[in-house]
């Protein structure tokens, strides 16, 4: 599948407000066996533990890539369910934190823009497992954004 194709999937999702077509129109979403719960505005997103996610069966822990990717996947499905886009957003920066060593259980994922301009939106996302106060890892990042004609600009500001 395109990029292409898999965004005309996501937009066909936020049209319908559909947040879980959303999620399936992604394939490394479903790769990652992510699911979302949503109340209201508010989405959390869910992988569920597979044993194809660890990374270091010693111990056992999640793979850090694995966990990086979850929380990017949350970070931009945030943004698309957020407004209207005309594309796929893209990464300009990311930082991730690891804070814990994932264990072998589901992982728990919120997104939070906290500033979205013209251009550029402003995310942070955590991800936890069994309490939400014992982040894991979080996720700042900058994302580059072109939304929809329909969406009003910010004004802007002079001074």
């Amino acid at each position: 599948m395109t990029s292409a194709e898999v965004f005309s999937n996501i937009a066909l999702a936020g049209e319908a407000t559909n947040i879980e077509a959303l999620l399936a129109g992604v394939p490394f979403a479903r790769h990652l066996g992510m699911e979302v719960e949503r109340q209201g505005r508010e989405l959390t997103f869910i992988m569920r533990f597979s044993q194809h996610l660890i990374g270091n069966p010693r111990l056992p822990a999640l793979h850090g890539g694995v966990i990086g990717s979850f929380l990017e996947t949350a970070a931009i499905l945030g943004l698309i369910w957020d407004a209207p886009l005309k594309q796929l957003p893209k990464p300009i920066d990311i930082g991730i934190d690891f804070l814990r060593s994932g264990k072998p259980v589901d992982t728990f994922a919120r997104a939070i823009i906290t500033k979205r301009g013209r251009r550029v939106a402003n995310v942070r996302a955590e991800a936890w497992q069994v309490e939400r106060s014992r982040p894991i890892a979080a996720l700042h990042g900058h994302f580059l954004i072109s939304p929809s004609p329909q969406i009003p600009s910010p004004p802007v500001r002079e001074g």
